[in-house]
C-alpha cells in the first residue's frame, strides 16, 4: 500500500447535512496520489455518527463523547492521522477540485512553506477575508464596533483584513483561517498541534503566530478553491459563540502581546474586550427581538 500523502481532517458537530455534502465533493473527485479523510465527530445528537458509518464506510471516523471543541479535537484527529500533509476543514465547506492536488503541489515545490491558506468563497461566489494581519488593539477597536460603523473604511480595519489587496496573488500573509487550514503534518507536531485552551476561535492565529515565531512561512494561495457556507446559529448558541470569542481573543493577548503592552494599559483591555462582547450580545438580543416582533 502507498504511503498517505494527505489527511483531510474535519471535526464535526452537529453539522450532519453540511457534513454529507462536503465528503461526496472530496469523494466524487478523489487528488491523483494516496490521501485519506479523518472525521472526528464532537459527541453530535443529529445522527451524524449513524450517516457517516452507513454512507462513507471509507472515511475512519473517531467519535467523543463529549464536545472537546475544535482544538483538541483536531490534535485528536492530527494523531490518528498518516498523511505527510494535513487539511484542516470545516464540514461546512466544499472542495473545488483540483484544490486538493494544487495546495499538495504547491507544498512539494516550497519547502519553506509550513501552511498554506486557499482562497475561500462564499457560496455566492464573493471574497470570504480568510487571511489576515495579527489583531491589534486598535484595529479590534475599530472592526465591528460603533467606530467602525461610524469610520467603515478606516485604514485600521483595511489593514487588518487586507482588503486593499485583491487576493488574486500568491503572498506571504500572518494567519489564515482554520476553516480550511493546508499544514505539514511534522511542523503541525513540531508546535504541538492547536492550543487545546483555545476551544474555538483564535486557535488558527495562535499556530500561525508560532509557526512564524519557530521560523516558518504562512502563505496565502488562491488557485485551490474552496466554498464555506457560514450557518446562521440560534440566538442561543450565538451568545455562546460570542462570548467564547472574546473569552479566546483575550487568550491570545495574554499569551502573545501582554508583556509588549504598556503596564499601565494592560487592565484596559479586558474592559474593552467585554465591552466589545457586551455590544455584540446586545445586538444579537434586539436582533432577536425583531425577528420575534415581525412573527406576531
Amino acid at each position: 500500500m502507498s504511503e498517505v500523502l494527505l489527511t483531510v481532517q474535519i471535526v464535526n458537530w452537529n453539522a450532519r447535512e453540511p457534513l454529507r455534502a462536503a465528503l461526496r465533493t472530496i469523494l466524487a473527485h478523489p487528488p491523483r496520489f494516496p490521501y485519506e479523510i479523518v472525521v472526528l465527530d464532537n459527541a453530535s445528537s443529529d445522527g451524524s455518527v449513524q450517516m457517516l458509518e452507513k454512507e462513507f464506510p471509507e472515511v475512519r471516523l473517531l467519535v467523543s463523547e463529549q464536545n472537546l471543541g475544535f482544538s483538541r479535537g483536531h490534535n485528536l484527529a492530527a494523531r490518528a492521522a498518516q498523511g505527510k500533509y494535513l487539511f484542516i476543514l470545516n464540514p461546512d465547506t466544499e472542495v473545488l477540485p483540483p484544490a486538493l492536488e494544487l495546495l499538495v503541489d504547491y507544498a512539494e515545490q516550497h519547502p519553506e512553506v509550513a501552511i498554506i491558506g486557499p482562497k475561500i468563497l462564499n457560496p455566492d461566489g464573493s471574497l470570504q477575508y480568510s487571511c489576515r494581519r495579527f489583531p491589534n488593539p486598535t484595529a479590534a477597536l475599530f472592526r465591528n464596533t460603533p467606530l467602525g460603523k461610524l469610520f467603515p473604511n478606516n485604514p485600521y480595519t483595511r489593514e487588518y483584513l487586507m482588503t486593499d489587496w485583491d487576493h488574486n496573488s500568491v503572498r506571504e500573509v500572518d494567519w489564515v483561517s482554520g476553516a480550511a487550514l493546508f499544514i505539514r503534518r511534522a511542523v503541525y507536531e513540531q508546535l504541538g498541534g492547536f492550543d487545546e485552551r483555545f476551544f474555538m476561535y483564535c486557535e488558527d492565529t495562535d499556530l500561525c503566530y508560532r509557526a512564524w515565531q519557530a521560523g516558518y512561512k504562512v502563505v496565502y494561495y488562491p488557485e485551490p478553491k474552496i466554498v464555506h457556507a457560514i450557518g446562521r446559529s440560534t440566538d442561543l448558541v450565538a451568545n455562546k459563540m460570542i462570548i467564547t470569542f472574546h473569552k479566546s481573543m483575550y487568550l491570545f493577548y495574554k499569551k502573545h502581546y501582554a508583556r509588549k503592552t504598556f503596564p499601565l494599559l494592560r487592565p484596559l483591555v479586558p474592559v474593552a474586550l467585554a465591552l466589545r462582547a457586551s455590544l455584540f450580545l446586545a445586538k444579537n438580543h434586539w436582533d432577536a427581538l425583531r425577528r420575534w416582533v415581525g412573527r406576531r
